[in-house]
């Protein structure tokens, strides 16, 4: 099998070596961007919208002469200092001429101007010019495409294993079994222009969902289906979507769309949000997004933007009993203690629970701009309403969790630009009373020195179920904190970036069974002796209270529980065809009194760009001592895709990815990866257990431009 492998591999290199047609887009790698963003990897960040929103870039580049101050600040690499000098050259010297007219700009070295080159263009003719009509700009738009993608696990899981002995429970019952086959299948297609239009939709099966055409269980084919339509900058009319959409207002504390960063490797500019309006939605997350319409409407300095939602969320109904009646419950209402977020529909009880209650969600935001661009203040008034109620397991870390089936948020937020200060916060309340506020500053003190800060305080009783604002914690509740963060560039060549954040909350959490407080900090020193070659280390320290394990006595007792993570990580890039990625990746965990346990892994990635086809590899090895050191890395995947597998126990780890270019408007990705663990002898757990020490998954995904 190793052998038929390699002589497969070196027909390919052979072939791609020969071919001289066309060369793959290459100017950026949108991997690796990314990962520069965030500290430390793990399976909670949407990868995926944050792809999107950055090849939505790539694909459509901003326009230098037309960009803003907030369209600036969201491509996460000019600073404060950067976006004042380039505003104030312009508001000087005209339009730019060309692009190499940025080295005349005080601040951009040639470091910035590379990186930000990929997403950007000058003079560049605009739709505003353009005297087709909408239509026929469509109907011609290049940035168009069809995406199928299909993957699957190789090994058996006891999911689609039949039914035979040993899978009756202690109860008697039968075990379950996931109704559909164990392939995931993707579908997408989009054609858009940045500012101007978008009209695409996505399609999503997982592993163990079946295609079904039934109606009255809410199944119409594949599992899940998203559409949009949106026209921008015509007239008054600034934006208009009608399908599934986001709105990023303020802060994100009560509205949030895209990707956030947060605390990351990045420590100053990525603290705070843009206010971007209104984007459709195109994730396959079956959770967190609006399905309706909203527009934006432009008058004189202010944008006002009115939206609605009818969306289904999926939940397990429930129907309330004598037994366990309180004042408010009538024998045999009907409730639910949460939405569900995984988004699965596999077995008879997740289908049954899809989609299970409606929720109508409708509001405003307002937004006041200066002549100048220097101030930008709002607000929002939105309401969301359950067709069944919620209420939360009846557990005391979820007392001031919401509980009911309708609530209301209405509050403001600000951003004003003063020389290289940016100061910006928002407030909000919700219907329960409960108070969330933020308020910070991004800061260039000189040409080499940023600085930020930002302070939050969320009540325990304050309810956003839209809000992603700066925090902690998943979720905007229950939290106090300080955040500090600076950039330092003595030299060219060398980059300093930390912070500091300080927390604590005023209620007790899930595993954290009284009021706790907790403090993190990193420190990354990068060299880039040149663009070939990219050196960073960082260690990266957590303190939390958390409840102590093993505990024997009759209370739970919170005790400081200490999560360190330390990276090496080596990029070099060789003339046009190599490039390789060394990393290191060490992480302790300890709680007081206990002992400490560790967890390592050791990445080897190495990619082959031969133009008509790309070839990228990894192999790492990893041993972690128990579940608290397991270790998150990024791994390269098929566009679209990504993949941040959990490296836990003993054992190592491999993928090979092909992707080929056929003709000039097809691409081809191949991908299999596998997981082989030297320390036991079964693999996952429930119904996706498998018997054997390896798990090995194969994806194909094939895109056409038309």
């Amino acid at each position: 099998m190793k052998k038929t492998l390699l002589t497969g591999l070196l027909l390919l290199l052979g072939w791609a070596a020969s071919a001289q047609q066309k060369r793959f887009q290459s100017e950026v790698d949108l991997d690796q961007f990314i990962q520069s963003l965030f500290a430390v990897q793990d399976e909670d960040i949407n990868y995926e919208d944050a792809y999107e929103s950055l090849y939505l870039l790539y694909t459509n580049p901003l326009d230098l002469n037309r960009a803003n101050y907030e369209q600036l600040a969201d491509l996460y690499i000019l600073s404060q200092y950067q976006i004042r000098q380039f505003l104030d050259y312009r508001q000087r010297n005209g339009e730019l001429l060309s692009i190499y007219e940025l080295q005349a700009i005080e601040g951009f070295d040639l470091e910035t101007i590379q990186k930000v080159l990929p997403f950007v263009v000058v003079g560049e003719s605009t739709f505003a010019a353009d005297t087709r009509t909408l239509l026929q700009r469509i109907l011609s738009e290049e940035n168009n495409y069809l995406l199928i993608r299909q993957s699957r696990v190789l090994e058996e899981q006891r999911g689609f294993r039949p039914l035979g002995v040993g899978d009756t429970l202690r109860s008697g019952l039968t075990q379950t079994r996931y109704t559909g086959s164990p392939d995931k299948i993707y579908m997408r297609f989009r054609v858009s222009h940045l500012r101007d239009f978008s009209i695409g939709f996505t399609a999503e099966k997982d592993a163990g969902e079946p295609i079904v055409w039934n109606p009255s269980r809410r199944q119409f084919g594949m599992d899940f289906w998203s559409a949009h339509a949106a026209v921008y900058n015509h007239g008054r009319l600034k934006a208009l979507v009608l399908g599934d959409y986001l709105i990023q207002a303020g802060q994100g504390m009560l509205l949030a769309a895209g990707f956030t960063i947060g605390k990351g490797a990045e420590t100053v500019a990525t603290i705070r949000r843009s206010n971007t309006g209104i984007r459709p939605y195109t994730s396959v997350i079956e959770n967190g997004f609006f399905r309706g319409t909203a527009a934006t409407v432009h008058f004189g300095k202010v944008d006002v933007t009115p939206f609605i939602s009818f969306a289904r969320r999926s939940a397990n109904v429930n129907f309330a009993a004598a037994d366990t009646m309180s004042d408010v419950d009538i024998i045999g209402e009907a409730f639910i203690n949460s939405i569900i977020p995984t988004g699965f529909h596999r077995t008879e009880r997740e289908i049954n629970g899809k989609n299970a209650i409606r929720e109508v969600t409708g509001g405003i935001t307002a937004t006041y701009r200066s002549s100048d661009g220097n101030l930008e203040a709002g607000g929002t008034a939105m309401m969301t309403h359950f067709s069944v109620p919620i209420r939360p397991v009846d557990r005391i870390y979820n007392r001031f969790e919401f509980n009911g089936s309708q609530n209301h948020n209405i509050g403001g937020f600000f951003s004003y630009n003063y020389r290289n200060f940016n100061f910006f916060g928002e407030a909000a309340r919700s219907a329960s009373g409960g108070i969330g506020a933020l308020a910070g500053f991004v800061s260039s003190l000189s040409a080499k020195v940023d600085m930020s800060m930002l302070y939050r305080r969320y009540d325990r009783n304050f309810h956003s179920f839209y809000g992603r604002s700066f925090s902690e914690g998943t979720r905007p509740i229950n939290e106090h904190g300080t955040y500090w963060g600076i950039k330092i560039k003595p030299t060219l060549r060398w980059t300093i970036a930390a912070y500091y954040d300080g927390f604590r909350f005023p209620w007790l959490r899930f595993l954290v069974d009284a009021p706790s407080t907790g403090n993190e900090w990193l420190v990354r020193l990068t060299h880039q002796p040149n663009r070939k070659v990219a050196i960073y280390a960082q260690l990266r320290q957590e303190t939390k209270g958390r409840n102590l394990r093993d505990n024997t006595t009759m209370m739970d007792v919170v005790v400081p529980s200490v999560r360190r993570n330390f990276q090496l990580n080596a990029d070099f890039k060789a003339e046009q065809v190599i490039t390789t990625r060394s990393r290191i990746q060490w992480s302790s965990f300890q709680q007081e009194g206990g002992k400490m346990t560790q967890g390592l892994v050791i990445a080897q990635d190495i990619v082959l760009d031969f133009k008509l086809v790309k070839i990228s590899s990894r192999f790492a090895l990893f041993d972690t001592d128990d579940f608290e050191n397991r270790q998150y890395i990024f791994e390269k995947d098929v566009l679209y895709s990504f993949s941040i597998p959990a490296y836990n126990g003993r054992g190592f780890r491999n993928y090979y990815m092909a992707q080929f270019n056929i003709g000039r408007k097809t691409d081809l990705w191949l991908r299999y990866a596998f997981t082989e663990l030297r320390s036991q002898n079964v693999f996952g757990s429930g119904l996706d257990r498998i018997e054997g020490n390896r798990r090995s998954e194969f994806k194909v995904q094939l895109r056409r431009v038309f």
